[in-house]
């Protein structure tokens, strides 16, 4: 990703059909700020830059809860989201337990200027703010899109066709998950070339499904083919903004549980049903993410690749179903 040219071309997006001076001036700027900006001569803090978007009418909070969608962050209601604050807020709220130092190391930032980014004390100009929120997230495209068209920036125009097209694909191939993780194992890469129906049988799912999910996934430029072997590329399918699909991603993992333990598989399957104070329910459900975000720091750091699994973690109240 060139973060110059995003900057350049969501700061044209954001001024619209009006003249970089007239843009400049309702901006309360007296120099043609609009000029420098768009040629990457100077650059506005995030904060700046959120708040000429509000200038042009756009709804940072509903932006933001679009981007966010079910899981809304206190933070995006409680504060001017416009401010320095709110920009550190998010940055925070998105690199969940990604430590200073591991953001520092993909990034090329010092971990001092992060930390006072994170901090509020100093602001990230625009391109640093947008690499610092996609090495945190690898959220960016649905960030910068939550505020305008992607219609209206090039470079990430294609991206937005290929994420949605992967998120479909997720939706109607969940199996793509783990043909891309079986990809890296080492007994994949030891093969002396890459075997049709292998990946199915190491899996548990038919070559009829492998195939189908190998194509899907290099159509839409998750793997490519070296030759010898497929190899996956670094692309995350975040459907954070589409919940139904990641409903759908859900409910399959946690049928192909249940076909498991029908199937006398070997296995973690264990389950208590109690009854307990609403406070303590609360203590358990923190616990539960506790344990799933410490699970997937383990999972970040876990070398070399030798298996590929599943953890499918749940709790939920026995009550009514909304549509009961």
């Amino acid at each position: 990703m060139d973060y110059d040219q995003l900057s350049r071309e969501f700061l044209r997006a954001l001024r619209g059909k009006r003249s970089q001076v007239a843009w400049s001036r309702r901006l309360g700027y007296r120099s043609n700020v609009a000029y420098s900006w768009e040629k990457g001569r100077r650059w506005p803090t995030a904060a700046e830059t959120m708040r000429a978007a509000e200038r042009n009418g756009v709804d940072l909070s509903a932006a933001l809860k679009a981007f966010f969608g079910h899981a809304i962050p206190e933070w995006v209601e409680s504060l001017n989201l416009t401010t320095a604050r709110a920009a550190a807020a998010l940055l925070d709220d998105l690199r969940g337990n990604t430590t200073i130092v591991e953001l520092a190391r993909r990034t090329g930032f010092s971990r001092f200027a992060i930390a006072r980014w994170l901090s509020g004390q100093t602001e990230p100009k625009l391109p640093d703010f947008f690499r610092l929120l996609e090495e945190s997230s690898t959220r960016l495209i649905d960030f910068v899109t939550a505020i305008v068209p992607a219609s209206e920036m090039a470079t990430v125009a294609r991206q937005v066709e290929l994420q949605e097209l992967r998120r479909t694909g997720a939706f109607h191939l969940p199996w793509t998950q783990a043909v891309v993780r079986c990809l890296e194992v080492e007994d994949y890469l030891n093969l002396d070339a890459h075997e049709p129906g292998w990946i199915g049988r190491r899996l548990g799912m038919g070559a009829a499904q492998e195939a189908e999910c190998l194509e899907f996934l290099r159509d839409t430029g998750q793997i490519v083919w070296t030759g010898t072997h497929f190899e996956g590329q670094t692309v995350a399918v975040d459907t954070r903004s589409r919940p139904d699909i990641g409903r759908r991603l859900k409910s399959h993992w946690t049928q192909e549980g249940a076909r498991r333990i029908d199937a006398g598989a070997n296995g973690q399957f264990s389950y208590v049903v109690f009854s307990a104070s609403r406070a303590d329910l609360e203590k358990i459900r923190l616990l539960h993410l506790r344990y799933f975000n410490t699970l997937r720091g383990i999972i970040a750091d876990s070398e070399p690749s030798e298996a590929v699994a599943v953890a499918n973690v749940q709790l939920f109240e026995l009550s009514a179903l909304d549509h009961e």
